[in-house]
């Protein structure tokens, strides 16, 4: 997360990328998602909106701990705010209507 951070994008996705090979979410159901979790924010902050939205949706299908409040309101999920993709993963994840 530091590479994106930095704008090194291709290492940040290499690195993210191999994490989620190290820890598959298969292998260890509690830290597997969260792998897949942080690789879509990389994929979010280095601008690869369609590799950040494929991951998000894994991760969500993925993490017990993980839902509509944070990706509603942490900021690390910014740069997808107004994406389709983003916006219908959340909206999967919202209250549900009577």
């Amino acid at each position: 997360m530091i590479d994106a951070a930095l704008g090194r994008k291709e290492e940040a996705l290499r690195e993210g990328r191999r994490a989620v090979e190290l820890l598959p979410a298969e292998k260890d159901a509690i830290n597997g998602p969260h792998m897949i979790e942080y690789l879509a924010m990389i994929a979010a902050w280095v601008g690869e909106e369609d590799l950040a939205c494929k991951q998000l949706s894994n991760a969500v299908r993925r993490a017990s701990d993980f839902g509509y409040g944070e990706l509603k309101l942490l900021s690390f999920w910014d740069p997808l705010r107004g994406a389709p993709c983003f916006e219908k993963i959340v909206a999967s994840l919202g209250p549900k209507g009577n």
